[in-house]
């Protein structure tokens, strides 16, 4: 039976997770994944792993502003009862009952004999980082003054001699005392340095370096181990807005989100952009894609990235084998589905994926642009900064929202106090959280729209739900007018947009958005395999209005000269049965760099492949098609090129179920472990491998027993050395050496055995 069992408290950390029930241990073992991973043995191994300065690190990282202020002021007080912690720490007495149960469930934090303490090791990872803001106190000092007293001596100071006490303390407690001396009294101190070191209140440490107990520094404070209150959460700077206000503006967001993805992606499908050596979006393309959706650069990027993220582009291969960005086969079915589904696949996506698409055109420390779709625009720290950004913003109460200029700062101020220890590139990141969550639909005039909420709650289809009557309603026609263009009425149905976007050119976007017909872009139609009649009878099935004779005449204009020119392969060839259309072209200013050459009244050869010739003669206005070895005309269906989908990137729900099978694995383990060692016989725990060792040398620094261990020295020679353990880090183990009455650094790879032996007393 564990001692936490038999009421008493625990000797060790790992008595104290013996001593806990499965549920409780499995909590801490999902708060600290790295512990369960590979399957510990037994609690020892937990309780070893846990005090390693990675994993200390790691689970620093996940603490607030008040939670690391009171892991600090238990490393000052270096061990102390609940009571006492909760009086110092200046904050209101629940948040700090609050942080001490949560720093005991992520075991930073364990019950001794001698009352709480820190896990070993996190003194060092506290003191190690300046960034946090925690007290800056050097720990209480187990021999000399008491509060007290330090308390007394303080008052009886002069204001001088106190800020400069003051002073030492807030400057990190250290200080150097110069030519000052040490007077025999505080009457006979002639400058403030040697009224302070005549009242005791600076511990000489030798070589005229001196500093500040924990003690007095806390006496300083009035008793507190710093300044300032440590759970005032920075608030944030909100304005009221009507709520339906904020659902529309953020709906009309996530309709444009989903059709500009739409248009981009059949775009790629007839004209895939190619790939860098490199990886990658080329800058030039990204800038083709923002004036194909008419969106800003920084929003193209945002949603080449987040459809990337969402398996609907991938890499793959054009019809001459070239790497091309191409929509994959899950865009076809992405496409078929509702509107509030296909947005549900965009943002949830986007909450998971670690991409930075702000930083798309900026220059990286080497001076190189980075593109879209590179593969290292990455950061672990982004999906957290994302989520807890959205999730203090869904706190707001509905119809609240980021008041314009200071709400964004006052977010990142927040989001900072939460996560003390995450990096300096963190405001930027919950400043991009913010526009991007406004891109896509998620936040409307600055908050959290009510479908939204449903999705950052856990609930995607009830999400779903909400989104779907905001949404505008599709229509199925459009205006044609003499001017060759067509206004749409209202979003065009997904495959009526499509098959527009196809034949004509958007001029411009709004409530209504206005398609123009050109020459070039009715020959886009021919290229993609529609005929003169089929092109008719679209435009007369989808216009409320009659097709006008001059948007007529311009179709059959193009079909009239689509393919009168034929190119095949010489090198290249072009053959038309107009000798007109040939000789035209033969002298037109820009020809000379095609290098043509007429072989026959109707045939005109060129040295450039077909792959260059086809694309330089549709510059000059010529719509020439391919021609077939057997003299067919081959047209091509570049709409139809996709890339094979990715698998699946969104796994949350996967990756969820994975954890708990994980966690539960190791929490038998654990436990089956415990048992045996239950039931072997009663002896001092020997450790015979690198593992167990490892476990009973951390398991001796925190309950401050001495081992006896086996060690190979540099002549080969096994000898065996009584040490009490000190720390532990870094393949090193420092220890005091009873044999040679002194602290010694031990390499633990050298180390062959440990057997317990009775605490220091």
């Amino acid at each position: 039976m564990s001692s936490a069992a038999r009421g008493t408290p625990p000797r060790t950390l790992a008595d104290q997770l013996r001593g806990w029930p499965d549920d409780r241990l499995a909590r801490l073992l999902q708060l600290r994944p790295d512990l369960a991973s590979p399957a510990p043995q037994d609690s020892a191994q937990v309780a070893s792993r846990a005090a390693t300065r990675s994993s200390i690190l790691r689970a620093l990282d996940g603490l607030t502003t008040l939670e690391l202020s009171v892991l600090d002021a238990l490393v000052v007080l270096s061990q102390t009862t609940r009571e006492h912690l909760v009086e110092v720490v200046r904050a209101e007495t629940g948040a700090v009952e609050a942080a001490i149960d949560r720093l005991v469930d992520l075991a930073l934090v364990w019950e001794s004999p001698a009352g709480m303490r820190a896990l070993t090791g996190v003194a060092d990872a506290i003191r190690g980082d300046e960034s946090l803001g925690v007290s800056g106190l050097r720990p209480v000092t187990s021999h000399g003054l008491s509060a007290a007293q330090a308390a007394e001596r303080i008052a009886a100071l002069s204001p001088d001699a106190r800020r400069l006490l003051e002073h030492v303390t807030d400057a990190g407690g250290e200080g150097t005392t110069g030519n000052a001396r040490i007077p025999a009294s505080p009457a006979a101190a002639t400058t403030p340095v040697e009224e302070v070191l005549a009242h005791g209140l600076l511990v000489p440490q030798g070589g005229g370096v001196v500093h500040v107990p924990g003690q007095v520094g806390i006496a300083l404070r009035g008793g507190r181990t710093t300044h300032t209150p440590r759970d005032d959460v920075p608030p944030l700077a909100t304005t009221s807005r009507d709520p339906d206000l904020v659902d529309r503006s953020g709906a009309g967001a996530a309709f444009e989100t989903i059709r500009r993805v739409e248009l981009l992606l059949d775009h790629w499908g007839l004209a895939p952009p190619a790939v860098l050596r490199s990886g990658g979006l080329a800058v030039r393309d990204l800038k083709a894609a923002a004036t194909e959706l008419h969106v800003e650069v920084d929003q193209a990027a945002l949603l080449v990235e987040v459809a990337a993220a969402a398996g609907l582009v991938a890499e793959g291969s054009d019809t001459d084998g070239v790497a091309a960005w191409l929509p994959t086969h899950a865009f076809d079915t992405w496409a078929a589905t509702e509107a509030s589904d296909r947005w549900l696949t965009l943002v949830r996506a986007w909450l998971e994926s670690p991409r930075l698409s702000a930083l798309v055109g900026t220059k990286d420390p080497g001076g190189k642009t980075r593109n879209a779709l590179a593969p290292d625009l990455s950061s672990v720290f982004c999906v957290e900064a994302r989520q807890m950004a959205l999730a203090e913003l869904a706190q707001l109460s509905p119809g609240l929202t980021l008041a314009t200029g200071t709400g964004v700062p006052s977010l990142v101020a927040r989001v900072a106090w939460l996560r003390p220890r995450r990096p300096a590139t963190r405001a930027d990141m919950v400043a991009w959280a913010v526009a991007e969550a406004g891109t896509l639909g998620l936040t409307g005039l600055g908050g959290v729209t009510s479908y939204a909420r449903e999705l950052l709650a856990g609930d995607p289809v009830a999400a779903a739900a909400a989104l779907a009557p905001l949404l505008p309603q599709t229509v199925d026609h459009v205006l044609v007018q003499a001017d060759l263009t067509a206004v749409a009425p209202g979003p065009l149905e997904a495959d009526l947009a499509r098959r527009m976007h196809l034949l004509a050119d958007v001029e411009s976007r709004g409530g209504a958005t206005v398609y123009r017909f050109t020459p070039s872009s009715i020959r886009r139609g021919l290229d993609a395999g529609w005929s003169g009649a089929e092109i008719h009878e679209f435009l007369a099935a989808v216009s409320r209005t009659p097709v006008p004779q001059p948007l007529s005449y311009l179709v059959d204009d193009v079909v009239r000269t689509f393919g009168t020119l034929r190119v095949g392969h010489a090198e290249a060839f072009l053959r038309a049965d107009d000798e007109g259309a040939l000789t035209e072209l033969l002298h037109h200013p820009r020809a000379a760099a095609l290098e043509l050459r007429r072989i026959a009244p109707t045939v005109v050869v060129s040295t450039i492949p077909v792959d260059l010739l086809l694309p330089r003669l549709r510059e000059l206005g010529a719509a020439p098609v391919l021609e077939a070895s057997d003299g067919t005309v081959r047209v091509a269906r570049p709409d139809l090129q996709r890339a094979r989908s990715p698998r699946s990137r969104s796994v949350a729900a996967v990756g969820a179920a994975r954890d708990a099978a994980r966690v539960a694995a190791a929490v038998t383990a654990v436990r089956a472990g415990d048992r045996a060692a239950a039931t072997s016989p009663v002896r001092p725990p020997t450790a015979t491998t690198p593992t167990t060792a490892l476990a009973l040398l951390r398991e001796s620094i925190e309950a401050g027993g001495g081992v006896l261990i086996g060690y190979v020295d540099n002549h080969g020679g096994t000898t065996e050395r009584l040490v009490d353990p000190l720390r532990l880090e870094g393949g090193q183990l420092t220890a005091y050496d009873h044999r040679s009455d002194d602290t010694k650094t031990f390499s633990v790879h050298r180390i062959t055995t440990v057997s317990q032996v009775s605490p220091r007393p």
